[in-house]
């Protein structure tokens, strides 16, 4: 009977013990925060100011990259265009000019 009662006394004594293993850790990892939170509020609340502007700031960086890549790109294909079509312009005239120049030259040849 005596040690049915220091049984029962230790589980009482002790309500707040979590089950073992990695949940376990996780939740008493969570109270620990809990209260610590809500014995240094100001402290938390300048985490949350500090990692938040943080995180917002990092956001819009990564926004204004990702659109300036996008010009880029754009920007890019404009010109990939442009010397391509001035590459077959430049080839068109050389391929007219050397056919104005067998001409010629067979014309000059045939009388």
């Amino acid at each position: 009977m005596a040690t049915e009662q220091s049984g029962v006394g230790s589980q009482e004594s002790q309500p707040n013990q979590v089950a073992p293993g990695f949940v376990g850790a996780i939740e008493e990892q969570y109270k620990k925060l809990r209260d610590h939170a809500e014995a240094y509020p100001y402290v938390w609340g300048s985490y949350i100011v500090v990692y938040g502007g943080l995180f917002l700031w990092t956001g819009y960086r990564w926004r204004k990259l990702r659109r300036t890549e996008d010009r880029v790109r754009g920007l890019q294909e404009k010109l990939r265009k442009l010397v391509e079509d001035e590459q077959s312009a430049v080839t068109a005239s050389k391929s007219a000019q050397s056919i104005d120049k067998s001409s010629s030259v067979s014309d000059k040849t045939m009388p």
